[in-house]
């Protein structure tokens, strides 16, 4: 790792800045809690960096850590599992007050990941938080041994990427007139929401192809991957407002920009337009240049069906494709994307709803309506894609959506409604309500950070921490969870490290 990112990323910062983290003969605090741990008693203090040894054997991304009074030793058969060892290092650091030498508790520890997909989702689109704000989220999102961010770059509100050949995705869908005033809920469905604006010109905001190659570099150092998404073939109003000959009816949508308002746009890709499909393969063939991980999610969710029922290039596609009525739309357009990066090399992930229909069992799901239906929208459940063979990555809105409100008796920022408290993130259990037999789709879990009112870093890192650690610990302990009494305690100490480090952490309770 590049010297100048070590402090980044925590492993030299955030010891620092941990305030004597145990009490005498207590375990350390550790967040999320290691698998299996026992503290033996006495310190080791050491100047120089722990001995690191590779160890067939070790599960991927897993670790032994080993304090004694002679000294520090990593054990791992990757490089992330020595990564995480040092996360835990850093968390148990102290500084003797004179001598300055790290002092650590002398403990054996046995660490490995319950589940492999350990998220957060960052939305760029109705907020713009930048490159250094989410390189932030990543620096924190190692520290605490998540390691997918999954990168919304495309929606109604906004276009974020540069895409060669489609100049005006920059240029104009990039930018939008207004956004939502402070406080205020404006709605596509409202017949005028235009009082509820601020009029406020937003943007241009994207990255271009030298700001994602950095940021996929940056991950890359603190063993994370960047799964981006690009929305299809609903919520997508942002590039027709830029190219409405992609719509339905283009007559619609000229002269509009990006959706100042949030909401579900009837307006979306006209999938009986071989230009549009075109469009949207050039997009994701540009996207698996720019990304090496193995997947692309390609959204799929809350895509209204009204405008393919009247629009003559949508029936056409409907019979030239033997297909029973408009609803069967989706499913062919997934199946062209899924065939489409498996030539690539990348497996697809959609949100529930993209999995309806003749859908292969190779598309990976996300459920975040597992406790129940929303916006009038049709999904499987999450048994019911197990079931069929999928696997999944679980975000229910009921334990992961952390634009939901966290029930603070005084909490001055704006929430999109719901109520996912600390308890109730740290109660996220993955497979709830999978048989045994069928667990092995569920690849893991992630929060995720919907920005409609998320307006810029203090407002993102009050909503994300500290329930994000909470679904940290529930997707790298899992069932070796010891407990949300225990958490709570553990956390109380922990937020005062993220104070120190410049987080912006609400209280615990």
């Amino acid at each position: 790792m590049k010297e100048s990112n070590k402090a980044r990323c925590g492993v030299a910062s955030f010891a620092c800045a941990a305030i004597a983290a145990s009490i005498a003969g207590a375990a350390p605090v550790i967040v999320p809690a290691p698998r299996e741990m026992s503290v033996t008693g006495g310190e080791c203090r050491m100047s120089g960096e722990p001995k690191v040894e590779t160890v067939a054997g070790i599960p991927p991304e897993g670790y032994e850590l080993s304090v004694t009074k002679d000294g520090v030793t990593i054990r791992s058969s990757d490089a992330a599992g020595a990564f995480y060892a040092r996360m835990t290092l850093a968390q148990i650091e102290q500084r003797d007050a004179k001598t300055k030498a790290k002092v650590y508790p002398c403990l054996e520890i046995r660490d490995a990941p319950q589940y492999k997909w350990r998220g957060v989702l960052i939305d760029d689109c109705r907020h713009f938080f930048g490159k250094e704000k989410v390189k932030r989220v990543m620096d924190l999102m190692a520290r605490h041994k998540l390691n997918r961010l999954h990168w919304h770059l495309t929606d109604d509100q906004g276009w974020r990427l540069d895409i060669p050949g489609y100049p005006e995705l920059a240029r104009h869908s990039s930018v939008r007139a207004a956004s939502a005033k402070h406080g205020t809920r404006p709605h596509v469905n409202m017949k005028d929401y235009s009082s509820l604006l601020n009029w406020e010109k937003y943007g241009p905001y994207f990255y271009t192809e030298a700001d994602i190659r950095e940021m996929v570099a940056y991950a890359a150092e603190r063993h994370i991957t960047i799964v981006p998404e690009i929305e299809l073939p609903g919520h997508v109003y942002a590039a027709l407002s830029a190219y409405p000959e992609l719509a339905c009816f283009p007559e619609r949508l000229k002269g509009k920009g990006p959706l100042c308002a949030w909401g579900i746009e009837k307006d979306v890709l006209c999938v009986g337009n071989d230009k549009a499909v075109k469009f949207m393969e050039d997009v994701l063939d540009y996207v698996c240049r720019l990304f090496p991980g193995d997947t692309i999610h390609i959204g799929g969710d809350e895509c209204p069906q009204v405008r393919w029922k009247d629009c003559p290039k949508c029936q056409a596609r409907v019979k030239a494709a033997g297909l029973r009525s408009e609803q069967d739309l989706q499913p062919w357009l997934t199946r062209h994307f899924l065939q489409f990066l498996a030539a690539r090399g990348r497996r697809a992930v959609g949100w529930d709803e993209y999995l309806l229909g003749d859908v292969p069992q190779s598309a990976i799901g996300m459920s975040w309506r597992a406790g129940g239906g929303g916006a009038g929208h049709k999904f499987l459940t999450p048994l019911e894609c197990v079931k069929r063979g999928h696997d999944l990555v679980m975000t229910p809105r009921t334990h992961c959506y952390l634009d939901y409100g966290q029930g603070l008796a005084d909490d001055p920022y704006q929430y999109i409604g719901g109520r996912v408290t600390l308890e109730k993130a740290y109660s996220f259990d993955p497979c709830e309500g999978i048989p045994q037999e069928l667990r092995a789709h569920i690849l893991g879990g992630q929060g995720n950070n919907w920005s409609e009112y998320t307006w810029n870093e203090y407002d993102l890192e009050w909503k994300m921490w500290p329930r994000t650690c909470a679904i940290a610990e529930a997707v790298w302990t899992g069932d070796k969870k010891p407990g949300f009494a225990d958490f709570k305690a553990r956390m109380a100490q922990h937020r005062r490290r993220l104070l120190a480090s410049g987080v912006n952490c609400a209280p615990i309770e």
